[in-house]
């Protein structure tokens, strides 16, 4: 080859790797290695108190339907690499993140760290207690329920191992919309508090928009999707005693069965996530607050009726609670679905995270007038103990009160005293209890939390430790809009840890359920707003940033009170999962199946992963039963009783009600559950009801 030749052929090779370099420059910019997972979390589903409504005696005693964690893995064509894990849990406690990515870090060699992994919770009120770490949010449940932690520790970890191992490359999309008729504002007293002109600004007094994210594979196949949208998922009311995902957590089924053809709920490769927003004043009970006794609206500051606050519920657009829960599921899914389907915007760009721990108890704000102000030790307020019209406290407590009394003030001095300093900083939140000075036998609220942004590409995702009322989450969009010029920013709710709720300075003044349980004073959300800009702006720089001070971890100081399962036995000539109430000969579509067995106790095996029950269909073509349904099923009921606690007996009660799709045909019901002897041995057993026919004529 003479020179010529080869300078020719040197430059062509140079423009071919040129071009194939843009080329493959220009796809991995919009393509992300992406992974999903769906894991089972559900825990102990008898005599475990609810985690939500704070009631003594709202104890599980069995399942609607099963809670889930869904992950969700993004990686760019750099290498940077994030986990967004949403929870079907009251909330995500320090502790939990804490053990989830201790157990990441030794399985991955540090691949997944707290500064990239974010959890967040959906809020759902109809799941066990018992797993936080600090005193007040475990007093309802008697302490720490270790069964539960690890059920939901392990079953986090566990779809994050799913995504890991099911990672493809693909795209991922972006959309937004409206939903106005799946919320409204339950302390709208405080809402109408903040400034006229930025009332003015929108059109509602809930945030009504639904952010999603969609995520495909290269050639289009449909794998997940994230819908964050802001309403508490408290349409199952505080009588509720089954395990239930509430609002989010059947949306999160609807879409998945919707992809999930053939599949059985909470197996498919689908998964859909149903993560909240800033809901802290955002109920699903659209008929609003009434009295139960007289059907009149509620007093509108103090949410009462004839003074007291027990009598006042919201109720919500169904005839009871199981269809309020599933219209509410049913129109978040639909706008879901929606906005999945129409999503165009391909987003493209790095992947990034940052991540900070900050003492919340001991930050100086600077105010927009320019003066300084700080945030105070936690302390919760009187109305905390009223409760909401979702769920009302106890006793005489009222919603808006800005007074103390002298009762209540004798009784909380007993425990701790507040000083007159944390009383000033707290002002006009008259103090109920001094948690930020109450450290027996452990802390009782927390002051070091995590803050968390993510970005993918334009997107940026905030993870807040709390529960932000509609306008705090406004504010909060609006100062990051401005420090990262980008309009796509989602306020990720109760994520990473939980410190109560974050209200705006001006509803804070009226002092509802909200503003007395924003737990550092009434500068807390501008703390956090200067926090979050912080993380932005390092963020978008590339800068490093210190980790903050080390939260505690309290695990070793946890105690439970709550007894374990002493003993279980069958009544005399029964023996477990003996039949006591069978299914009759023939029913129809839409008629209901009630059966009972003789069972174990619920605790003796959480049945991880596999179901209490099944209904089985006889399938003539291949002359075998097939699974159509578990208690992961929103048409099965699995419901525990203790019909002799000195004997040990139980019993469950099973309840299918056929659907109008059923198949016509022969059925059976099994049950499948533990008993723990005497000698404690836990073993296993299943009983079946005999086979019936389902027509689909009347």
């Amino acid at each position: 080859m003479n020179s010529l030749s080869y300078f020719f052929f040197c430059f062509l090779s140079f423009l071919l790797c040129r071009n194939i370099n843009a080329i493959k420059s220009t796809e991995s910019n919009d393509v992300y290695e992406i992974g999903v997972g769906i894991a089972d979390i559900t825990g102990p589903a008898a005599e475990i108190n609810m985690m939500g409504y704070a009631k003594m005696g709202q104890d599980t005693s069995g399942i609607h339907f099963r809670l889930f964690s869904r992950a969700f893995i993004i990686q760019d064509h750099e290498g940077k690499r994030i986990c967004y894990v949403s929870a079907d849990l009251a909330m995500v406690d320090m502790l939990v993140k804490l053990e989830v990515v201790q157990v990441l870090k030794k399985k991955y060699n540090g691949l997944y760290t707290e500064e990239n992994v974010m959890i967040a919770g959906t809020h759902t009120h109809s799941g066990p207690g018992g797993f936080l770490q600090y005193v007040l949010y475990i007093i309802t449940s008697q302490g720490f329920i270790f069964q539960n932690f690890y059920a939901i520790v392990d079953g986090i970890v566990r779809s994050i191992d799913i995504a890991h191992s099911n990672m493809v490359k693909g795209h991922i999309y972006y959309n937004e919309g409206e939903l106005l008729n799946a919320s409204i504002n339950r302390s709208p007293t405080a809402y109408a508090n903040n400034p006229s002109e930025e009332r003015e600004r929108y059109e509602h007094n809930t945030d009504k928009t639904m952010y999603l994210l969609k995520f495909s594979t290269l050639s289009g196949v449909p794998i997940g999707a994230i819908t964050w949208f802001a309403v508490h998922p408290t349409s199952m009311n505080n009588t509720n005693r089954l395990i239930s995902g509430d609002n989010k957590g059947y949306a999160s089924l609807l879409f998945e069965q919707d992809f999930n053809v053939g599949q059985l709920l909470g197996k498919g490769p689908f998964v859909a996530a149903f993560p909240n927003a800033n809901l802290g004043d955002v109920s699903p009970n659209l008929k609003g607050p009434h009295c139960a006794d007289t059907g009149l609206p509620c007093d509108n500051p103090t949410s009462t009726c004839g003074g007291h606050s027990q009598k006042c519920y919201s109720l919500g657009p169904g005839s009871n609670m199981f269809e309020s829960t599933k219209i509410i599921a049913e129109r978040q899914y639909l706008k879901a679905k929606e906005l999945f389907l129409t999503a165009k915007e391909k987003i493209n760009g790095s992947v990034s995270f940052i991540h900070q721990y900050v003492d919340m108890s001991n930050v100086t704000v600077l105010l927009s007038n320019g003066s300084i102000a700080r945030t105070c030790k936690p302390a919760m307020g009187y109305s905390f103990a009223a409760g909401t019209t979702d769920g009302p406290g106890a006793f005489d407590f009222k919603q808006g009160s800005t007074t103390s009394n002298s009762f209540w003030n004798l009784v909380r001095d007993a425990l701790s005293k507040p000083t007159q300093a944390l009383i000033k900083c707290h002002e006009p939140k008259p103090i109920l209890l001094a948690t930020g000075q109450m450290h027996f036998p452990y802390d009782w609220q927390p002051k070091i939390l995590p803050t968390q942004l993510l970005k993918i590409g334009d997107v940026f995702i905030a993870g807040v430790p709390a529960e932000f009322s509609t306008m705090s989450g406004r504010r909060m969009k609006e100062a990051l809009r401005n420090v990262t010029k980008s309009k796509k920013v989602i306020l990720s709710g109760l994520s990473n840890a939980y410190s109560s709720y974050v209200t705006t300075f001006e509803e804070y003044q009226i002092q509802r359920y909200e503003g007395a349980s924003t737990i550092f004073g009434p500068h807390t959300l501008n703390a956090y707003i200067q926090q979050f800009m912080k993380l932005a702006r390092n963020l978008l720089n590339g800068s490093e940033i210190e980790l903050g001070p080390t939260p505690p971890n309290l695990l070793s100081k946890q105690i439970s009170l709550k007894p374990g399962v002493v003993f279980d036995s069958a009544p005399y000539g029964h023996k477990f999962g003996d039949c006591i109430l069978n299914a009759k000969e023939l029913y129809t579509v839409g008629s209901t199946v009630t059966v009972k067995f003789i069972s174990g106790h619920p605790r003796n095996n959480l049945m991880t992963e596999k179901s209490f029950l099944t209904v089985e269909y006889f399938d003539e073509t291949h002359s075998d039963w097939q699974i159509i349904a578990t208690d992961t099923n929103w048409e099965t009921k699995f419901i525990w009783e203790r019909t002799n606690s000195i004997l040990g007996h139980s019993q469950v009660t099973i309840i299918w009600e056929i659907p109008k799709t059923a198949k016509p045909g022969l059925y059976k019901i099994y049950h499948f559950g533990y008993h723990k002897n005497i000698f404690q041995q836990i073993k296993p057993y299943f009983g079946e009801t005999k086979a019936f026919n389902v027509s689909n004529r009347n």
